[in-house]
């Protein structure tokens, strides 16, 4: 685990070793993206307001989001400042940024201008409404691009109004991680072209996209209604259940032998047809009152190993303890927090394990000598 204060860069690993990311400091989905990078093995240095930076010190950052990263404070609001990212810039083969349309050419770090200083430069932008049309330039939420994307209208119970499902299909799915896969698509693209790009990532896009599968079975006329399909609990074999010590179950039994299953190890009988919609609701109260005669724990005892498809409801801090997140290693720690490994895993190898955020003082690698860095130290431009 990195030390404080530590300068050196972590030994090269992963498939994105010698790539070099420059993070603008933002709201969740920028810096979710540049985990995905550094996880897997990109250099990624994040800039952030010199104050922020000043006020932490040396502490390595806790934040998930920030493993494995390096952190630096410039004042992008100074022509110092600018120069100086500029010369970053140069010396990198990435920048994410999250603001509104026009403010980062503004600030004199747009597209154009620094891909004047380093034609083969990735520029990653990511927004929730896109750098063009009627709603670029608005305020929005996650909440409000899944809306305007027609996903959330898709989520919730029959007769109940939409259900959003916290920030996580627009700013995470829809915006960090389609921008992280724009990155690979703009490096991918650079190896026969020679020249970088620039990424419009919106989350409001991003969103739709996810839900290709259902926009198609709504279009052919075999998805209906908010909650009353097969897959947004319309049906009893694809929903959660409360248990006696009032935890819950998942049920997944859609095959008809993961059904038989489920029957045989609940003991239910007489049910109903579940071909037949109409039986869905009887269903569903024979196994409400089945689920809830024993406890979360029994019932997994009574499925453990089976294929009926039915698993603990557990809480973020159960999940780390399951046997079978403990066999993966799906979750680590990094400097005392309990967190999800680096995702997907390549080549059968282990996840790694990455460090937390360390403050960078010696920019010389990238492109600053230790002289002009202590005059933009004193200038209060650069911490």
């Amino acid at each position: 685990m990195t030390g404080v204060g530590h300068e050196e860069p972590p030994p090269p690993r992963g498939p994105l070793s010698g790539v070099r990311v420059l993070e603008l400091a933002g709201l969740a989905p920028g810096p979710f993206a540049g985990m995905m990078l550094a996880d897997h093995g990109a250099e990624v240095l994040r800039v952030d307001r010199v104050a922020a930076v000043a006020a932490a010190g040396d502490t390595p950052r806790t934040d998930v989001m920030d493993r494995g990263k390096r952190t630096i404070g410039l004042d992008l609001k100074s022509p110092d400042g600018v120069a100086a990212f500029k010369d970053l810039a140069a010396a990198a083969d990435v920048v994410i940024e999250v603001f509104r349309p026009g403010v980062a050419e503004r600030l004199g770090i747009g597209p154009d201008d620094l891909r004047a200083v380093n034609p083969r430069l990735v520029y990653g932008r990511l927004t929730g409404w896109g750098q063009d049309g009627p709603l670029a330039r608005t305020a929005g939420h996650d909440i409000d691009y899944i809306a305007v994307s027609g996903v959330l209208s898709m989520l919730g119970r029959a007769g109940e109004p939409p259900t959003p499902p916290i920030n996580i299909l627009g700013d995470f799915a829809g915006g960090g991680l389609m921008l992280a896969y724009g990155v690979l698509l703009a490096l991918f693209e650079r190896e026969r072209t020679g020249r970088g790009t620039v990424i419009d990532a919106a989350m409001v896009d991003g969103a739709a996209a996810l839900f290709a599968m259902f926009y198609n079975s709504a279009n052919t006329g075999l998805w209906g209604p908010r909650g009353t399909n097969l897959l947004d609990t319309g049906a009893p074999m694809y929903d959660t259940y409360e248990t006696a010590d009032g935890g819950h179950l998942a049920v997944g039994a859609l095959e008809g032998p993961f059904w038989a299953e489920l029957l045989e190890r609940t003991g239910l009988t007489g049910l109903p047809s579940r071909a037949d919609p109409a039986n869905w609701p009887a269903i569903r109260e024979r196994l409400a009152e089945t689920f809830r005669t024993r406890t979360r724990a029994e019932w997994q005892e009574i499925f453990e190993g089976s294929d009926a498809c039915v698993s603990p409801v557990l809480s973020l801090a159960e999940a780390p303890h399951h046997p079978h997140n403990k066999a993966r290693g799906t979750f680590i720690e990094v400097a005392g927090v309990t967190q999800p490994s680096p995702s997907p895993r390549l080549g059968g190898s282990p996840p790694a394990s990455p460090a937390p955020a360390t403050r960078l003082h010696d920019l010389t690698t990238w492109g600053l000598d230790a002289s002009r860095a202590d005059t933009l130290r004193a200038a209060g431009v650069l911490a």
